[in-house]
């Protein structure tokens, strides 16, 4: 786990400016660097059900980049991963950060890249030690068990953070 490398492993980095934002739900692709990389932004200011609106964006992003419907065990585990991750990520905002401001997603060939924006100070981490079949504190577990790497990103002069996972894509 890495909560300072500004470009983990996937190097997938923030949104580009102007790339899949706007009333579209935010669809877009990347021109520039080595990776292509798809974007789908989805505001949660407001909003009420956030957890099952951020899973179906996310399920409907992964029926785009044909994850789903996936074809082998493999793929659907992976994909049932990456809504295990946006679910634990968005409730995490909603307990500790006064909610998500907003969910990215973001996709190569082999890595997807889950981002949560909210406004909190705190520092999301694993609890340790963990301890199994107790009630709450798991999430962060989960997502450090079920991720490639994730983190934190913040931006300087600006409240808040940004929560990223990225997951392997399906073999």
């Amino acid at each position: 786990m890495s909560t300072t490398r500004q470009h983990p492993p996937g190097d997938l980095g923030r949104e580009p400016e102007g790339a899949g934002t706007g009333a579209d739900a935010g669809v877009g692709a990347a021109s520039s660097g080595p990776v292509e990389r798809q974007w789908r932004t989805l505001s949660l200011r407001g909003i009420g059900g956030i957890v099952p609106t951020a899973r179906d964006f996310a399920r409907q992003a992964l029926h785009d980049w044909d994850w789903l419907p996936a074809t082998s065990a493999d793929g659907r585990a992976a994909a049932e991963d990456v809504l295990l991750v946006v679910s634990e990520l968005v409730t995490n905002a909603c307990l500790h950060a006064d909610g998500p401001e907003e969910m990215r997603i973001g996709c190569t060939a082999k890595v997807l890249r889950v981002e949560v924006v909210d406004a909190g100070a705190g520092q999301p981490a694993p609890r340790t030690p963990h301890r199994g079949g107790r009630p709450g504190g798991h999430g962060m577990f989960i997502v450090q068990r079920l991720c490639l790497d994730w983190g934190v990103q913040r931006v300087a002069g600006r409240a808040g953070k940004t929560v990223w996972a990225e997951l392997a894509a399906p073999a």
